[in-house]
């Protein structure tokens, strides 16, 4: 399972961009409710996630909560509670919508694998082939410290770098010093929070287009020699560019014609239309004992157009849109009669693909794998074979168990995602009932 970073009962004061955003991705798994609904299928029940989500929403945690598990190419099973606001009469639903976040990165990542298949990029290929500005590079000689301080980059960045977050690029939400203060003013801050503004977070410069934005992070120095080090990063939207330079469409569109499209994802957006404000659940920030609201649904930031389309974020949809998502995976490229990539491609994309000089000593996937976008497993007992997921910064959480044929989210809404331990803890619930129900079935077998 995914190592999870230790929980935090409450936002610090005042509030930092590491705070709100800094638990991207690090737990998702791979470790009388008004609006219940819990499905029995195929002999398997979750009442120990039924009642962890029961509580959260009781004890006013969050307005609402949402799982969505589905086995094989099954129909999912959902278990939710609550309300898509406090105090709300609407009811967390199948049409809800929810920010996902860097559950983008999955997405990414395999779009990029649909590249890698058609032939056009190959993962050990220079990312200077796509782009010459990146040809040249200079890496800080220390992470946090002076930008005139640096030496040259020993070897070029790949495609199979920025899949896994060993390219030496900087985020905003991890880098310290002098490189974090650069990135701000040159507007390298893909991901929207709220249209006001929160104390403690600095938003830097607008967030310009996406080869503007590809420009000037190539003038900047890496943080790391390439390849040397895990460490999260924007190389999910300089992948964004690169399927936009590549393929000669936006990632959006790009998305649309090779995935959401054929998959009937119908439900996910990087812009919330208008028409879908009313299912867009509030995102709340956990302070004090209490939810403060800084992303409405109604009002949302996400109901405008972002810069471009972040490779890292901004995605949001239907836990049965990314459920679909997660079921392409489980079904290694195809869902119903619908393939959309071949199955060796989505297994390379699940599998591990770090460089093998890549360190990921007391990062959030040390003892993991990584693959394209998201945590995968090394076969051992705290990262088991056939495992590949992530998670993002509203507390959301989704995985595959291609080993089980299992596949499960885990939806809300609150900033940071470690405030509470639902997402780091989310797979472990979901097994724990699985090794329930299998330890039911055994005791219950005829002789």
């Amino acid at each position: 399972m995914i190592a999870a970073k230790p929980a935090i009962s409450s936002l610090g004061s005042p509030f930092s961009r590491r705070s709100v955003l800094g638990g991207i991705g690090a737990g998702a798994f791979l470790a009388g409710t008004p609006g219940i609904v819990f499905a029995k299928e195929m002999g398997i029940s979750f009442p120990g996630l039924t009642k962890i989500i029961n509580q959260y929403v009781a004890e006013k945690k969050v307005a609402g909560m949402m799982a969505m598990i589905g086995f094989g190419q099954a129909a999912p099973q959902v278990i939710s509670a609550g309300t898509l606001k406090l105090g709300g009469d609407r009811l967390v639903g199948t049409d809800t919508l929810w920010r996902m976040y860097s559950q983008t990165k999955p997405i990414t990542g395999m779009a990029t694998m649909m590249l890698v298949e058609d032939g056009l990029i190959s993962l050990d290929q220079p990312l200077s082939d796509i782009f010459p500005e990146f040809a040249e590079m200079q890496v800080l000689v220390d992470p946090e410290g002076a930008l005139d301080n640096v030496e040259p980059a020993k070897t070029p960045i790949t495609i199979r770098q920025l899949q896994t977050h060993t390219a030496g690029l900087g985020y905003t939400i991890i880098s310290k010093g002098p490189i974090q203060k650069a990135y701000l003013a040159a507007g390298l801050t893909p991901g929207r929070i709220s249209r006001s503004s929160i104390p403690g977070i600095d938003p830097g410069a607008a967030t310009p287009d996406i080869m503007t934005f590809v420009k000037r992070l190539s003038e900047l120095p890496l943080v790391y020699q390439p390849g040397t080090q895990w460490s999260y990063s924007l190389s999910h939207d300089v992948l964004s560019a690169v399927i936009e330079k590549v393929s000669g469409k936006p990632l959006d569109q790009f998305l649309q014609e090779r995935m959401f499209g054929p998959l009937g994802m119908k439900n996910i957006f990087y812009r919330v239309p208008a028409d879908r404000a009313a299912d867009l659940a509030d995102n709340y920030a956990p302070f004090a004992g209490s939810l403060i609201p800084i992303d409405p649904g109604a009002t949302s930031i996400y109901l405008d157009k972002p810069p471009f389309a972040f490779g890292s974020t901004g995605l949001v949809g239907t836990a049965g849109d990314y459920d679909k998502f997660l079921q392409m995976l489980l079904g290694f490229g195809k869902v119903g009669d619908v393939q959309v990539m071949k199955p060796d491609t989505v297994k390379l994309g699940m599998s591990n693909l770090l460089p093998e000089t890549a360190s990921t000593a007391g990062t959030w996937v040390a003892n993991h794998g990584f693959g394209a976008g998201g945590r995968s497993g090394l076969g051992t007992a705290v990262s088991p074979a056939g495992t590949f997921g992530w998670g993002g910064a509203a507390g959301t959480s989704a995985f595959v168990d291609t080993a089980r044929g299992l596949r499960a989210g885990g939806y809300t809404q609150y900033i940071p995602s470690n405030s509470y331990p639902f997402q780091s803890d989310f797979p472990k619930y979901v097994y724990a009932d699985l090794t329930g129900n299998a330890q039911a079935g055994a005791g219950n077998t005829s002789p």
